[in-house]
């Protein structure tokens, strides 16, 4: 009887042996962004672009924070974040590691990703963090404001979009000196947009072409409860919409705005969708294909949800350490 169950258990063993050595690749440790995350679609793109297929490494699936303290502690030999200029948690790094290098994209891998998606180039200026010796070629979209049309009357919608625009100098956050009348609507394009929002830009002499959302929502009835999606806590979308809703508070009666952590963009969206959030943080190109229900939404587009804001560029940064040897995505096929 022993040995048959001696022999049972060796059995198990060698199986979960084999289903682990099964689920992971071969090669490098890439961390590629939460699962419904922007970060990991456009990891995933940026792989695909110079044909780095998922058996090629070995997938590491966490917020940048966490991600971070995998490329300091030599866990992870990549990491791919989707930041704002400059990114604290780089700093950070680079503080605590003293050898953090930035990878640049190819200008076909560049080419590529601007063919398949929103994404366009954009030049990080060696100037931009202290461990640069040469600008770094990467691409670039736009945080926005999204907002619930169940929710968030147009009166209600006019009063977050003023108070995004005219206290943001309230906000700490070095991301928030991006949010301007200038940039008001940048990552709007193609997007609906909130008629409260509307509003307030026309208001300030700006054209908007944005086709208008329809609002299910109306003032008598407003929540006074609301919920903002952000990010991971190590990325710039938690700290950032952590101020933002305390700003609101303080300016727009009879609401209290929570931040909440989440994996950002694509579960913000979706979670708006299903009528469980009221605001959510995105990046442009989730938020468009939501809305015309592609990619991540293709089965199930979010109707009720419509631009109110810009907050600012993301960008996409890639980081490793001098010590990995890796230069650039060639050496990680």
């Amino acid at each position: 009887m022993k040995k048959t169950k001696m022999r049972a258990l060796l059995f198990l063993v060698i199986g979960l042996l084999v289903v682990l050595s099964a689920c992971s690749g071969g090669g490098k440790n890439i961390a590629i962004g939460p699962p419904a995350s922007e970060t990991n679609n456009v990891s995933k793109l940026i792989l695909e672009a110079y044909g780095i297929e998922d058996e090629d490494y070995n997938k590491f699936q966490e917020g940048f924070g966490d991600a971070a303290d995998g490329v300091q502690d030599g866990n992870i030999d990549v990491s791919i974040g989707i930041l704002g200029l400059p990114a604290g948690s780089i700093e950070s790094l680079q503080a605590s590691a003293k050898d953090v290098k930035m990878l640049s994209l190819s200008d076909e891998a560049i080419k590529y990703i601007e063919e398949n998606s929103g994404y366009r180039r954009l030049t990080i200026p060696k100037d931009t963090y202290d461990f640069l010796t040469e600008d770094v070629e990467t691409v670039t979209a736009y945080a926005i404001l999204m907002g619930n049309t169940d929710t968030i009357d147009e009166e209600l919608g006019y009063q977050l979009a003023k108070i995004m625009v005219e206290n943001a100098s309230e906000n700490t956050h070095d991301q928030a000196k991006q949010m301007t009348l200038e940039n008001a609507l940048r990552g709007a394009e193609g997007l609906l947009i909130h008629p409260g929002a509307k509003r307030y830009y026309e208001e300030q002499g700006l054209t908007v072409d944005n086709e208008v959302a329809e609002l299910t929502a109306n003032e008598s009835d407003r929540k006074s409860e609301l919920i903002l999606g952000t990010g991971s806590q190590g990325g710039t979308y938690y700290p950032l919409g952590g101020e933002m809703a305390s700003i609101w508070n303080k300016h727009v009666d009879g609401i209290n705005v929570t931040n909440t952590e989440t994996g950002a963009s694509v579960e913000n969206l979706a979670s708006i969708r299903d009528g469980h959030m009221d605001l959510g943080m995105a990046v442009h190109v989730p938020a468009g294909q939501a809305l015309n229900g592609e990619a991540d939404f293709k089965d199930n587009e979010v109707k009720n949800a419509a631009f109110i804001g810009h907050i600012y560029p993301e960008v996409i940064q890639i980081v490793t350490r001098e010590k990995t040897k890796i230069t650039s995505f060639d050496d990680l096929k």
